[in-house]
């Protein structure tokens, strides 16, 4: 059993991590939100949550240094100056960082790494995505962990490789591109699917939210993985194995 505080706990990912919490069995240290220190609950907790805002992540990283309490970033729309945050953090202390806590999506990911890697460039990868009218960022941090585990499976740079934002007379699509779309409305929790399209054949992989509590559960799996783990920087394929 974990004493868990979480980050952001007033926000709809925090009021889904209470109740998580408590149906694992853990105890919940306490939350914080926009404006309040995080210091003195990250001193009274075995592991932190963080599901705030990209601003507040170093605040946040420095209360949990000054602890020694490891700590669970689920936050999305992180820049690479806030990676290297946490790449220093990590040097000292378990961190573990995710643009989603979704065990199901963390497989898919797996599986779109597979495909990639076993199909040639000849077959097209697009990923397409759907989230409520409330999301700020996309493509969402999901969308882009599958970017990321297409982009290893063909060994190409996903930064260089990029194709998003289609609009007017774009030319013929590039061999060997990945490519992005980005749907929002009404209260999706979360669609993702991975489209790899050769000549005349399509595999799709996909998966749904149907309730924020997916992340919920995932992240509590994934915090209670974490306490006790030795300094570094870790993924959700490492809570699953994979």
């Amino acid at each position: 059993m974990a004493q868990i505080g979480i980050i952001g706990s007033k926000g709809r990912m925090g009021e889904a991590l209470a109740r998580a919490i408590a149906d694992a069995g853990h105890q919940l240290a306490g939350g914080v939100d926009q404006g309040e220190v995080p210091g003195p609950l990250a001193a009274q907790s075995d592991v932190l949550v963080d599901f705030s805002a990209p601003a507040a992540l170093q605040a946040n990283l420095d209360a949990a240094l000054a602890s020694s309490t490891p700590i669970l970033i689920g936050t999305t729309g992180l820049e690479d100056a806030h990676h290297q945050l946490i790449d220093d953090v990590a040097e000292t202390m378990p961190v573990l960082q995710t643009g989603n806590t979704s065990l199901g999506v963390h497989l898919l990911a797996h599986l779109v790494h597979r495909a990639a890697e076993t199909l040639g460039p000849e077959w097209d990868i697009e990923i397409l995505e759907m989230h409520h009218r409330h999301k700020v960022d996309a493509p969402s941090g999901t969308a882009k962990i599958l970017g990321i585990a297409a982009s290893e499976g063909r060994g190409i740079s996903l930064a260089g490789n990029t194709e998003s934002g289609r609009d007017g007379i774009t030319g013929p699509r590039k061999e060997g591109a990945i490519g992005f779309a980005a749907l929002r409305g009404g209260s999706v929790a979360g669609d993702h699917s991975v489209i790899l399209a050769g000549d005349e054949e399509r595999i799709t992989l996909s998966h749904s939210a149907e309730n924020r509590m997916i992340f919920a559960r995932g992240a509590v799996k994934a915090a209670g993985w974490l306490t006790g783990k030795p300094a570094g920087r870790y993924t959700m394929n490492d809570v699953l194995g994979l």
